[in-house]
C-alpha cells in the first residue's frame, strides 16, 4: 500500500506487478468503477496494458469534472500500465450527443487547435511522458488519422460493420430521438467515429482498453464491437460513475460557473474553497476519488471527522490533497493563508490586516474605484452596483435587506449608508463580503 503512492522506476518491478494485480480492486473501493466489461480485470493482471481516455477540446482548459478520467490514467500509470490521452481534434468538430439534450455549437478549426494545446499542457502536469519509461504516457489526436479518410471510404470500411439497429439501441441515441430536439446525422455518427478511434489505437498502438464516464458506455462498446468485427480482436472497457452532489446540485459548478483547472479561470484559492465547502457526505465520497490516500488513511480521517465534525478535518484534508495535486504545494499554502486571513479570525477588526495582507490575498476579486467619488461619498446601493459586485441596484438592495453584505467585517444594516473615504483601510482599501463566501477587495485610486 505504501508503494502505491511512490514514484515508479522505469523497469517493471515486483511492486508494479503487485499493484497491477490490484488496480481494479483499488479503483472499486474508491468508487471509480461503474460498468466493466468481462475479462478486463484478467487482462490488467496478465500484462502491461495500453488504455486510453478521450478528452473533448470544447475549451482551452479542463474543469474538475475531467479530474476523474485524469485520475484513472494516473492510477493506471502508477500500476505499471501505459496511458494514452486522446484529444479529440476530429470528434470535437462533430459533438458527442451523450448526456446532451440538444446539439452543441460546432467549433472552428482554429479554436479547436487552441483548445487542444491548452488541454495538452494541463495533462502534462499529471502524467509522466518520459519516453525512457516503458509505460510512458502518450498524447494522441484523432484528427491525425481522420484527416486522410474520405466520407465514402469511412462508410464502406467502417460503417458496414455496425448496423443501424445496433446504433439505435444506444441510450444516448434513443433519448435524443424520443425528445423534442431530435438528433442530427452528424451526432448520430459520433459513436462510429469514437468506435473507430478505439479500433485505430488497437491496430496501431496495441491499445486494448478504453475508459470514460458512464455516459460513454454506448460509444465505448461500439469500439469494442468494431474491433471484434473488423479486426477479429478482443478489447476491454470500464467506466466511472458520473458525479453528483448529495444535495442534488451539479458537481463542479458554483454560482460563478465551472471550477476550472486553469488558475487564470479559477484561482487556486477559489479551487481550494470549492473542496473546503463540500458537505460531509460528498467529502466522504470525494476523498476516495480525488486523493491518493490509502484506504487505511481515508478510514481513519473519516472516523476522526465523525468524532468531531466541527473541526472539518475531512474537508481540510480533501482540499489540501487535491489543491496540491492540481496547483502545487506553494499555491495550496497561499490559498490556505488567504482562507485564514478571511475566515479564521473573523472577530478581529479588519484594521488589523496589513497592506501586505490585503494585497496578497489570493483569489479575492479585486476592484478599482475612483478615490474622488469616495471623497464626495456615494450611497451604498449605487456603490455596490457600480463596482459590479451586484448586477443591479435591485439585487444589491435585496442582499442588503437580508443582511448579506459586510464592509470591513461590519455588517451593513442601514440601506441609507454612505460609502466614503473614512471607511478606507490604510487610506486605500475596502474589504467587502457578499454572502458567506464571496470577498472583494476595493482599491481606491
Amino acid at each position: 500500500i505504501q508503494l502505491y503512492g511512490a514514484a515508479l522506476p522505469h523497469s517493471l518491478t515486483f511492486a508494479q506487478n503487485f499493484l497491477r494485480m490490484n488496480l481494479i480492486e483499488e479503483l472499486q473501493w474508491r468508487g471509480m468503477i461503474q460498468d466493466i466489461m468481462p475479462g478486463t480485470e484478467d487482462q490488467l493482471k496478465k500484462e502491461m496494458t495500453s488504455g486510453y481516455i478521450g478528452f473533448d477540446p470544447t475549451s482551452d482548459s479542463l474543469h474538475i469534472g475531467s479530474l476523474v478520467p485524469i485520475l484513472l490514467l494516473v492510477h493506471m500509470q502508477r500500476a505499471g500500465h501505459k496511458p494514452y490521452a486522446l484529444v479529440g481534434g476530429a470528434t470535437g468538430m462533430v459533438g458527442d450527443p451523450s448526456g446532451k439534450s440538444e446539439e452543441r455549437n460546432l467549433l472552428s478549426e482554429e479554436t479547436l487547435q487552441n483548445n487542444q494545446a491548452g488541454v495538452k499542457k494541463q495533462l502534462e502536469k499529471f502524467l509522466d511522458f518520459d519516453t525512457s519509461r516503458s509505460n510512458a504516457a502518450v498524447m494522441v489526436n484523432n484528427y491525425d488519422w481522420f484527416k486522410e479518410i474520405g466520407f465514402l471510404s469511412f462508410i464502406r470500411d467502417v460503417g458496414k460493420h455496425i448496423t443501424v439497429n445496433y446504433m439505435m439501441a444506444k441510450d444516448s441515441v434513443k433519448k435524443r430521438i424520443e425528445g423534442d430536439t431530435g438528433l442530427s446525422f452528424t451526432e448520430f455518427t459520433y459513436q462510429l467515429i469514437q468506435g473507430y478511434d478505439f479500433y485505430w489505437l488497437y491496430q496501431h498502438k496495441n491499445c486494448k482498453l478504453q475508459m470514460g464516464g458512464s455516459d460513454q458506455w454506448g460509444n465505448i462498446t461500439t469500439g469494442t464491437e468494431l474491433i471484434r468485427r473488423k479486426a477479429g480482436g478482443e478489447a476491454f472497457a470500464f467506466t466511472c460513475p458520473l458525479l453528483t452532489k448529495s444535495d442534488g446540485g451539479k458537481f463542479g459548478k458554483t454560482e460563478k460557473g465551472n471550477v476550472w483547472l486553469d488558475p487564470e479561470k479559477t484561482s487556486p484559492y477559489q479551487f481550494y474553497q470549492f473542496w473546503l465547502n463540500a458537505g460531509d457526505e460528498d467529502a466522504k465520497k470525494w476523498i476516495k476519488i480525488f486523493t491518493f490516500l490509502t484506504k487505511t488513511a481515508v478510514n481513519e480521517i473519516i472516523a476522526a471527522h465523525n468524532t468531531d465534525a466541527s473541526k472539518r478535518l475531512l474537508q481540510k484534508t480533501l482540499a489540501k490533497e487535491i489543491t496540491t495535486f492540481v496547483h502545487g504545494e506553494e499555491e495550496y499554502n497561499k490559498a490556505l493563508e488567504t482562507t485564514e486571513k478571511l475566515f479564521a479570525n473573523q472577530s478581529a477588526p479588519a484594521e488589523s490586516l496589513s497592506v501586505e495582507d490585503l494585497e496578497s490575498m489570493e483569489g479575492v476579486v479585486k476592484v478599482e474605484f475612483s478615490l474622488s467619488k469616495l471623497e464626495e461619498g456615494t450611497d451604498i446601493i449605487s456603490f455596490l452596483a457600480e463596482i459590479a459586485i451586484f448586477p443591479s441596484k435591485g439585487e444589491a438592495r435585496k442582499m442588503l435587506q437580508n443582511g448579506g453584505v459586510s464592509i470591513n467585517r461590519k455588517k451593513v444594516e442601514d440601506l441609507q449608508s454612505v460609502v466614503n473615504k473614512s471607511l478606507l483601510l490604510h487610506g486605500q482599501y475596502l474589504l467587502i463580503q457578499k454572502g458567506k463566501k464571496n470577498y472583494y477587495l476595493v482599491k481606491a485610486n
